[in-house]
């Protein structure tokens, strides 16, 4: 019998088709289907409750409606996917059943279906307000890298860090591991309904990590620690990899 929080939960897949570094990347052919349906099937994998993409194309609509699932046209006016999913959660759920929300970025085809449900756990903690992912960094490299954001976190357990801080620097300093933070989160309804009210906070602008207005504003966010990165896809070079992941994973 499954957790009852998985009877309450949405997952929400924001998607738009504002890329320039890959044009239309929602609908990029991905072994027959669009990238975008590829994301929804692997959250269906995970079967962690129903599945919506927020969108303000009519394209996408239209590709994901005909694969089976349900979609949703929001404004082209948000800054950020949380304002996308917030606006479409209202949409799909305006009598307010939906109490978790898991927010799944629209370029991960390859996610495995298990990191998705691995967000949730946080959750089961009363006191989270937010959960979200991430990896140990084994690179040298990445630990030094500014486009791979840091979660500095105290320590739960073997699998899950409260955060204290998200940045782009190296941190924290000294000897221990780094984690490489993914972006995937999943919100209590009333945690996103907050934290869309807020406006960006003076760290979040610095930074430019969105996630620091929860912090700012006192919220909890638990990590949990999963074992591998999802592949983001961005360029065409990731595109070639996500399908060489999945053509690998089809039945011969």
């Amino acid at each position: 019998m499954k957790n009852a929080i998985f009877d309450q939960t949405l997952v929400l897949i924001p998607a738009r088709m504002a890329s320039t570094r890959l044009p239309g990347k929602p609908l990029a052919d991905i072994c027959g289907l669009p990238m975008i349906v590829q994301v929804a099937m692997r959250a269906k994998e995970a079967d962690v409750g129903r599945i919506i993409v927020a969108t303000d194309s009519e394209d996408i609509v239209a590709a994901v409606t005909a694969a089976g699932f349900d979609a949703v046209l929001t404004g082209a006016h948000h800054q950020s996917g949380s304002d996308r999913i917030f606006e479409a959660l209202q949409m799909a759920d305006p009598d307010g059943r939906v109490r978790t929300v898991i927010n799944v970025q629209g370029d991960l085809p390859t996610i495995e279906p298990e990191t998705i449900r691995a967000a949730l756990r946080p959750l089961e903690e009363a006191a989270v307000d937010i959960a979200t992912l991430t990896v140990e960094i084994a690179d040298e490299e990445d630990r030094r890298n500014p486009n791979i954001v840091k979660v500095v976190g105290s320590p739960l357990s073997e699998r899950r860090l409260k955060a204290l801080y998200f940045t782009r620097a190296t941190a924290p300093y000294g000897d221990g591991p780094l984690y490489h933070h993914i972006g995937l989160y999943a919100y209590r309804r009333a945690a996103l309904e907050r934290f869309v009210a807020l406006g960006p906070s003076a760290l979040e602008k610095r930074e430019s990590l969105e996630q620091l207005r929860a912090l700012e504003a006192g919220m909890r966010i638990d990590v949990e620690i999963v074992d591998s990165v999802p592949l983001g896809v961005d360029t065409p070079a990731d595109l070639d990899k996500a399908r060489a992941i999945l053509a690998a994973r089809i039945p011969s």
